[in-house]
């Protein structure tokens, strides 16, 4: 059987050319007569590595040097527990926007401050981004917490909703970027900090991506285990502790690949297309699809639809898989359907569900 195309929000697609590079390395990686998932996070090889990685990273990103780069294990969850613990005092006000269900997630995770939610768009089902003048800012917060795409609810931080990042003033602001990253060029230099999760566009799960600017990391914070001090993290190169080699590595090709590919420039433009075929099947389809979000804010990584009878719901994805077309079901939170259209989905693969989709509506419309 060949390859489908998947639209899995995450673990998401990686890029073909990086698998197949894997699947040559899995068995004897370079001169090191060894799997790479075999070999020591304190040698040589898996250094080079490593640190062609974060190289790499930070010429895809245009990373000033004043940010430090960390790949500590585990997902953006984790790392929404250790901002508040590195960055704030304890009873501190920090401030957080909440976009979607992910937004709503990283409240969770920071029982130890003081929560102002400065704005919030669960009002309206989270179908839009409360506009930036309507935020209650706290001037003495530690940092202002914004999720720039939310995979769920499918709605982006976009130049249509206003400045892009908002301003926080003098307090640094903080970014989930799990689903977004390396989509478009970012100004990194007007975030505190990034944080991403590496399942959705980076590479597997298992692994994160932090981007902090360094004189944040003079905070002292709240009391913590080492494991958990971004401190002592770069001091040790996020390997503290044994790191998840395997996915790091993966991460590595997957960045190296889109350099190689043309860099954010490139899939923004990609993202652009992909998204806008997508969205215009939606739109063009009479009702018998829908996207319920606010055109200003319309995911380009993360597009939910909806058919006009749920009960052709089993039906669509059942010819959707026939069609080679997986991944396409919605979140338990939303229900109907989801297409996740990441970096490494090609143009072909969003072309190929807007013929299905609208033969579907054909055949059952």
């Amino acid at each position: 059987m060949s390859r489908a195309y998947n639209f899995s929000p995450g673990p998401a697609a990686l890029p073909e050319p990086v698998l197949r590079q894997a699947q040559a390395d899995m068995l004897e990686w370079g001169d090191a007569r060894a799997s790479i998932v075999e070999i020591s996070h304190r040698g040589s090889e898996f250094l080079q590595v490593a640190r062609q990685a974060e190289a790499d990273l930070r010429t895809l990103l245009a990373i000033p040097d004043d940010y430090a780069v960390l790949f500590p294990a585990g997902g953006a969850t984790t790392q929404q527990a250790l901002i508040a613990l590195n960055f704030a005092d304890a009873g501190q006000r920090v401030d957080y926007v909440v976009s979607g269900h992910w937004g709503k997630t990283a409240l969770k995770q920071v029982p130890s401050v003081d929560v102002n939610i400065a704005a919030s768009g669960e009002a309206d089902g989270f179908r839009s981004i409360p506009a930036r003048e309507s935020w209650r800012l706290s001037d003495e917060a530690a940092y202002v917490h914004v999720t720039a795409n939310e995979t769920i609810h499918g709605v982006e931080y976009r130049p249509a909703w206003g400045q892009v990042p908002p301003d926080t003033g003098d307090v640094p602001l903080f970014a989930d970027f799990s689903s977004s990253i390396a989509s478009e060029p970012i100004d990194v230099s007007r975030y505190g900090l990034i944080y991403a999760g590496a399942q959705k566009n980076l590479g597997p799960v298992g692994i994160s991506v932090v981007i902090v600017r360094r004189e944040l990391l003079e905070r002292a914070g709240q009391p913590r285990a080492d494991i958990f001090d971004y401190r002592s993290q770069l001091a040790n190169e996020s390997m503290l502790n044994t790191p998840p080699t395997w996915n790091w590595y993966l991460l590595g090709l997957t960045v190296r690949w889109m350099i190689e590919e043309g860099g954010t420039a490139e899939f923004d433009r990609r993202s652009a297309l992909k998204s806008s075929l997508l969205y215009a099947a939606i739109d063009g389809s009479g009702g018998f699809y829908r996207n319920e979000v606010d055109p200003a804010v319309r995911s380009r990584m993360n597009i939910p639809f909806f058919l006009v009878d749920p009960t052709l719901d089993a039906a669509f994805l059942d010819g959707a898989r026939a069609a080679g077309l997986i991944g396409l079901k919605g979140h338990r939170v939303l229900g109907g359907m989801r297409a996740s259209i990441y970096n490494a989905m090609p143009v072909e693969g969003v072309r190929a569900l807007v013929d299905y989709m609208r033969e579907f509506q054909t055949r059952h419309g």
